[in-house]
């Protein structure tokens, strides 16, 4: 367990968070500069917060009330930098040795040549790392981090250049650890699909904050907020008029797009209230006829992707179907916008949302 409160100010930014994360992979998730690979430093010891407090499960590590900061060596945590932090000099096996050079000789030799067989390396421990691929180079990065047992796991950005297949045996390693340790690891990426593939929870950071956090599905069906519906990517976000309210049913009438649809239950909203709505391309559906809440529009852009075609219509109108349903065609479409795919995330117009 980490329990975390930290706060690390600077001239133009300011990480301010707090979270507790159990075992298991947590992902810190949003774009470069907001604060992610400053929360793995404060919490490795590399960088004093300014106040706050750090525990790993019972044992404090950084306390600025009552002037505790262990060292780095003295906070059993396991590191894997971007750039894999392999010394050049060094073998495989060597730099492995050093990271276990506590242990006592026999069991040194024992656990490294354990985890070179656990991470498929054995047959690389007599290579330096400019010998190594950039898979191998961080699966000995993860490999070393793990041999003097931290009681934190922390990876910054571990798929950054990765090809698909080198990112699908990363996921593999780090889905091992998962399931072998019981331990913390906290994970740092801009990529949404390192959440899905790893994460139990995501905390989303934007300009030093922690935003929204939960289960990937949990963020993915309800992003709260505008901004956070923008940071997890690839979500059709509306303003609607609410014209009718049924409690008894759970259901609205709404006036999207200058159209009439039926929506879903609205919590705290009268009629004539303004909402804002979001949903995922994915759960809109297309077809050349009208009907029940199917918007005109016409077609603008068509990107084809390996499961499935990405239809954009303009002003923020985007669905996504699988390649096996779309047959082609230009011109105008009806989208359809099933009431259970639309998520109430704010109220009031966009402008205000996103302050």
């Amino acid at each position: 367990m980490i329990r975390a409160q930290i706060n690390r100010r600077f001239t133009s930014f300011e990480l301010n968070v707090e979270f507790e994360v159990a075992a298991g992979v947590t992902v810190l998730y949003g774009p470069s500069g907001s604060g992610k690979t400053l929360t793995l430093d404060a919490i490795a010891g590399f960088t004093t917060p300014d106040s706050g407090r750090i525990m790993f499960d019972d044992r404090i590590v950084f306390d600025a009330g009552a002037h505790v900061n262990l060292p780095p060596r003295e906070r059993s945590t396991g590191y894997v930098f971007q750039n894999y932090a392999l010394f050049p000099h060094m073998t495989l096996r060597e730099n492995l040795a050093f990271a276990a050079f506590r242990l006592p000789r026999l069991e040194r030799h024992r656990r490294i040549a354990e985890i070179l067989d656990r991470f498929r390396l054995s047959g690389l421990a007599a290579r330096r790392p400019a010998e190594l691929s950039g898979g191998q180079k961080q699966r000995a990065s993860i490999a070393r981090a793990l041999l003097a047992d931290p009681r934190v796991l922390l990876l910054d950005e571990p798929a950054q250049g990765l090809d698909v297949t080198l990112r699908a045996e990363l996921f593999a390693v780090v889905g091992q650890v998962r399931e072998q340790l019981d331990i913390p690891v906290l994970l740092v990426t801009h990529d949404l699909e390192d959440c899905f593939a790893l994460a139990s929870q995501v905390l989303i950071y934007e300009a030093g904050r922690i935003v929204h956090r939960g289960p990937p599905l949990d963020l993915l069906r309800n992003p709260g907020t505008v901004g956070v519906a923008a940071l997890m990517g690839g979500f059709n976000v509306y303003e609607a008029e609410v014209i009718a309210l049924d409690p008894s049913r759970q259901t609205s009438r709404l006036l999207l797009r200058g159209v009439e649809i039926d929506g879903p239950h609205l919590r705290g909203v009268f009629k004539g209230d303004r909402v804002v709505l979001c949903a995922r391309p994915e759960e809109l559906r297309l077809s050349a006829a009208p009907g029940t809440n199917r918007l005109r529009a016409q077609l603008s852009r068509v990107t084809e992707r390996p499961q499935s075609v990405l239809i954009d219509f303009g002003d923020g109108l985007v669905v996504d179907v699988p390649r096996t349903e779309w047959g082609g065609g230009e011109g105008s479409w009806w989208v359809e916008i099933p009431p259970a795919s639309l998520r109430q995330i704010s109220r009031g117009n966009l402008q205000e949302s996103n302050q």
